[in-house]
């Protein structure tokens, strides 16, 4: 992802508002499944954007100290907004979602690519690119799981349950 036509200042702030968003998505996504196994995933992967926005707004706040940190309801940026209503299909917010920590993937990649090569905001933001593949295969393999077993996210009780 080209990001060399925007000011570093709208990156981070596209970044942390990114980040917001994605832990709102997977907390709410967590209320609408049954499948406990599922909900573990999804706190993990709102507690992980939620120390990426940490991460990113010590960045904004050294780069930019005269600067409030004000998120801005759209950014030039362009990175995927997921829109979900109470009636948005489990199913398609997976997908959303998959979409979203790709694009993401490759942001990070580009923000990195902003800074100092082997500093460690550089190379922190290589690791959130890394990370965020991460987040996509495990979204990836739940899809295909619930695609497989859980029609329409029915749970069995303790099928997760071990001997």
């Amino acid at each position: 992802m080209d990001l060399n036509n925007f000011q570093l200042e709208d990156l981070l702030l596209a970044a942390i508002k990114s980040e917001q968003e994605s832990n709102m998505l997977y907390s709410k996504m967590m209320k609408k499944t049954k499948n406990g196994l599922l909900k573990d995933k999804l706190d993990f992967l709102a507690k992980e954007e939620k120390k990426h926005r940490q991460f990113i707004e010590e960045i904004f706040m050294n780069h930019f100290p005269e600067k409030e940190l004000k998120i801005p309801r759209e950014t030039p940026v362009p990175l995927p907004e997921i829109k979900m209503t109470d009636e948005t299909e489990l199913s398609v917010l997976l997908n959303e979602a998959m979409n979203a920590e790709q694009h993401a993937s490759e942001f990070y990649k580009g923000l990195a690519g902003r800074f100092e090569e082997g500093t460690k905001i550089n190379n922190t933001l290589l690791y959130f690119s890394d990370m965020e593949i991460g987040h996509y295969k495990l979204l990836e393999q739940e899809k295909h799981s619930m695609e497989r077993y859980e029609e329409d996210d029915v749970y069995w009780p303790m099928v997760h349950a071990g001997p």
